[in-house]
């Protein structure tokens, strides 16, 4: 649990900045791919931390992913 409080958000940060960057660089979809683990990383920290804003923001993110996803796969 330590672990998660400690890093969760960087790690996440990291994800969702490299997502940016393939998104940037056109490489699809695997910018999906990072930025999507990220944002389930960043909900996961707003639900320990209690945090709504954090939850809204990357929590109505996830069925924006999802929604990328299943084009990618059909």
């Amino acid at each position: 649990m330590l672990f998660l409080k400690k890093y969760l958000k960087w790690i996440s940060t990291f994800l969702v900045l490299t997502g940016i960057l393939l998104t940037n660089l056109n490489i699809y979809p695997l910018n999906i791919y990072f930025h999507g683990l990220g944002v389930v990383g960043w909900t996961i920290s707003g639900l320990l931390l209690k945090d709504k804003a954090i939850l809204t923001n990357f929590g109505l993110q996830i069925p924006l992913f999802l929604i990328g996803i299943y084009k990618i796969i059909f």
